[in-house]
């Protein structure tokens, strides 16, 4: 027998919503929010990245080639979320993936002189990086940077002898990158698995302090949702780690199962032992141990090792590029409005088109609505970074040294607000990328303003009408394909706690990341336009029957594990003899 009410019909519910147009909003979009944790990390790995290159060039006299080298140093942006294990890989494939769209670039400036055909190659070349970070999920700052770097190499002026040197120093400027880093694991090997640990736990304390004696509504629902995503992301980061020092990846992963039973039974858990767990993760020091957990005991990892021997990344990364995958609207909006930005400014007579199709290129979110606030984010920060440009460059124009600083200031900048809110990022982001045309040589700050301003406008407003014009139909499959595997994952979850399944544990991670892609796609649909009416009611109840069968399965885990203990105080090695 089911442990769990199953999921209504459809139709039991109220009749959803007819389709309507949805109103773009003006009210937050320019609301700064709090800062990521870990801002200071790319803001210090940018600087340092591009400072070593710089000033190499500069004592050479060469820093009409600072752009080429500034195209590897960039990539010391991504992968800080990831285990260095990850990371590794991850920042190599960031800098193959920069260098090959510069390589691009390159050949198509060195073969053809005409700005339509550039503009379209930019185009192309800015979907397919949109597309391929998305897919992959790199993270922050996503493929704007690939795209900042390929249009503007696409408008130098190249000849086919040049390339190879300038690819060299591109590969260069991405080794020094790599570097930077990883060289954090030298001090704190296990820095990211501990911050991913802090926040789940921090996020089921809060969940755990809304949830008790609240009525569920959609404020509670948003916590538990974003504490769901936490501790998914806590386990995924748990996977993700390389195989040295055990021990201590045993001990988050009791820390993260303590923040999955909270999430599961708010009304039993401690909020403040959890974020006095989650503020002794801070540092280098011993992982907390929880007070009841008895020497000697070993965490219940089976569900985790499980999915650490049979996880299927490439086959998943594979589905999300397939002709079907929700992904294609994203990447045909990004294609038409680069394109319809890039041939806009041309016809303008703008003499830096890159800049509309950069700006149309940095609005695609996961729906219009999304899309029209990056729009409206992008452009308050780039005319007040324009104000910002027109303070700095006298100084930056009192030499070449200046210059370098004023970069490296703006670029630590940008990094440092672009979290709170994407146009406070753009205050900074806008005069760095006017100072980096000056490398070659220094130009009046009046044109150079013009000219941003000019493609700014044309770039937003283009760009957010192509996502206007192409409708994202699948939003609302993917919802109903979402309920399905969240479905599909608790009648696994149910048949373990029923005995006539697999382990339990494997299951209710499934059961989790289910849900939060539900969550994940259930919000995309939301904010899009001209869309069929949406099973929200589906949506709702397949959510509370997934998180009640995750009680559930926390309950069988604390019965197993005898009274008074916890989920994750049952001796269990699966966990090292999966990697074994």
């Amino acid at each position: 027998m089911s442990s769990t009410p199953p999921s209504p019909h459809p139709a039991s519910g109220p009749t959803p919503r007819p389709a309507r147009v949805r109103r773009l909003p003006l009210a937050g979009v320019l609301r700064p929010g709090k800062p990521s944790d870990i801002w200071f990390k790319p803001a210090c790995s940018v600087v340092v990245a591009n400072a070593l290159p710089n000033l190499i060039l500069l004592a050479l006299g060469r820093l009409d080639l600072v752009m080429y080298t500034m195209a590897g140093s960039f990539c010391a942006l991504y992968a800080h979320h990831l285990p260095y294990a990850a990371r590794a890989r991850a920042l190599a494939w960031v800098v193959a993936g920069m260098s090959a769209g510069v390589a691009v670039a390159l050949v198509t400036a060195s073969l053809t002189g005409s700005a339509a055909v550039l503009v379209a190659v930019g185009a192309v070349l800015a979907a397919a990086q949109k597309t391929l970070c998305d897919a992959t999920r790199i993270g922050p700052p996503g493929h704007l940077i690939f795209t900042f770097i390929s249009s503007a190499t696409l408008f130098a002026p190249q000849s086919l002898g040049q390339v190879p040197g300038h690819l060299a120093l591109t590969l260069a400027g991405g080794a020094v990158a790599w570097l930077v880093g990883m060289a954090p694991a030298l001090v704190r090997p296990h820095g990211p698995e501990r911050r991913a640990t802090a926040r789940a736990l921090r996020a089921a304390a809060a969940y755990a302090e809304v949830a008790e004696g609240a009525d569920s509504g959609p404020a509670v629902e948003r916590v538990r949702a974003a504490a769901a995503g936490a501790v998914h992301a806590a386990w995924q980061s748990l996977l993700a780690t390389g195989a040295r020092r055990a021990e201590a990846r045993r001990a988050l992963a009791r820390l993260v199962v303590r923040a999955e039973e909270a999430l599961a039974h708010p009304a039993t858990a401690d909020p403040a032992a959890l974020r006095s767990w989650a503020a002794g993760l801070r540092g280098t020091g011993a992982v907390p141990r929880p007070s009841d957990v008895r020497p000697g005991e070993r965490d219940e990892l089976i569900g985790v090792a499980a999915e650490l021997a049979g996880a299927d990344v490439k086959g998943a990364l594979w589905r999300r590029l397939t002709p079907g995958s929700p992904l294609l609207p994203i990447a045909l909006r990004t294609a038409l409005g680069c394109a319809l930005a890039g041939y806009g400014s041309l016809a303008l007579g703008i003499g830096r088109p890159y800049w509309a199709l950069v700006t149309a290129a940095s609005l695609y979110q996961a729906n219009v609505t999304l899309t029209w606030n990056r729009g409206v984010q992008r452009v308050v920060g780039n005319l007040v970074g324009v104000l910002a440009f027109a303070a700095i460059a006298p100084f930056a124009h009192l030499g070449h040294a200046e210059l370098i600083v004023s970069c490296l200031a703006l670029a630590f900048g940008a990094e440092a607000l672009i979290s709170r809110n994407y146009w406070l990022g753009s205050v900074c982001v806008t005069p760095m990328a006017l100072l980096v045309t000056e490398f070659a040589r220094f130009q009046q700050p009046g044109e150079l303003i013009l000219d941003r301003v000019v493609d700014t406008l044309v770039g937003a407003v283009l760009g957010v009408a192509a996502a206007v014009l192409v409708t994202n139909r699948r939003a609302a499959d993917r919802i109903e394909e979402a309920v399905a595997a969240v479905e599909q994952a608790r009648e696994r979850a149910e048949a373990g706690l029923a005995g006539t399944g697999g382990a339990v544990e494997p299951a209710r991670r499934r059961l989790t990341a289910a849900l939060v892609d539900l969550r994940a796609a259930a919000d995309a649909a939301a904010g899009e336009w001209w869309q069929r009416a949406l099973p929200e009611q589906r949506v709702i109840a397949a959510e509370r029957a997934g998180h009640r069968t995750l009680a559930a399965t926390v309950r069988r885990q604390s019965g197993r594990s005898g009274q008074g203990t916890r989920p994750g105080e049952r001796a269990a090695d699966a966990w090292e003899g999966a990697r074994a």
